[in-house]
């Protein structure tokens, strides 16, 4: 049985309650985090704590955790459950009211969550035994605040059966401009005439920590041309690769979209050389 947080419980997973008049359950009033660790290495620790924070300020949730509570957090569920590899959890919620009501209750403290569950090895450069992605598009219909990393992931997920429903592996959306925002669970990437491209940041699509560490680390250890702006679908539709980027993920080649090859339909060298630089340095931030 998986040994679980609540607030500053260690217990069971089968003991752990949470009242059905807490406001992550009754509205999805809550801010969220998952990151990975790889024999008890995690990546991108800070990026995601900072993440976290941010999100807890934009909905005004009031919680006192450093970043050494957190990561005291994160060693002792890995040290409590197997180390291996295994993402870590976060989850914080407004807390429990005696009522239902919209508005922001006073005096309530936050509920504090945190479980660890076992994930594949971390992926490897190597168009043998990378995964290939087919992915269908959609218009963005999610709330207007997706930077905000919240519990409330309804329009996330119904955008992933999307492509679940069709066999595919996610959804890439477009908002009424037919511009890029991102994926139901992923940011994205475009790469045309060795040039990478994303979306830059705005209320239309989260801040992902893979994302921002692979901006990173591209600019620092590669000689590529690396762009944060406006993307059409034209262009999406265009591109010799296009790349998911997510914590579980890491750098995904996509080689069908909409039924399409995408480039050549098949995995491409600059995803090779972005996946192995990935690899090699994750771990410095």
């Amino acid at each position: 049985m998986s040994i679980v947080f609540l607030n500053g419980e260690y217990l069971p997973q089968d003991q752990a309650k949470i009242s059905p008049m807490d406001r992550g359950f009754l509205f999805g009033d809550g801010i969220y985090e998952v990151i990975p660790t790889y024999g008890g290495n995690t990546v991108g620790f800070v990026a995601h704590i900072e993440r976290m924070q941010a999100g807890l300020s934009a909905i005004g949730i009031e919680l006192d955790y450093s970043f050494s509570d957190w990561q005291a957090v994160i060693d002792n569920l890995l040290a409590k459950n197997d180390l291996g590899n295994r993402a870590i959890y976060l989850h914080v919620s407004r807390g429990t009211d005696s009522k239902r009501a919209h508005a922001y209750p006073t005096g309530v403290t936050p509920t504090v969550f945190a479980f660890s569950f076992e994930i594949p090895p971390a992926p490897i450069a190597d168009k043998t035994k990378a995964k290939p992605y087919n992915v269908v598009s959609s218009e963005d219909l999610r709330w207007k605040r997706c930077n905000i990393k919240s519990t409330s992931l309804l329009g996330n997920v119904m955008h992933f059966q999307q492509s679940h429903e069709l066999g595919l592996q996610e959804t890439i959306l477009f908002n009424q401009a037919l511009h890029l925002t991102e994926a139901s669970s992923c940011n994205v990437f475009v790469v045309k005439d060795n040039i990478i491209a994303t979306p830059a940041l705005d209320n239309q699509l989260l801040p992902g920590v893979t994302r921002k560490l692979l901006l990173t680390i591209l600019r620092q250890y590669s000689s590529f041309v690396v762009e944060e702006r406006t993307i059409s679908m034209d262009e999406v539709r265009a591109a010799d690769e296009l790349w998911l980027t997510s914590s579980s993920k890491e750098v995904a080649p996509i080689v069908t979209l909409d039924g399409t090859p995408v480039g050549k339909g098949e995995i491409g060298d600059v995803w090779l050389q972005a996946q192995a630089l990935f690899s090699q340095f994750k771990y410095q931030y």
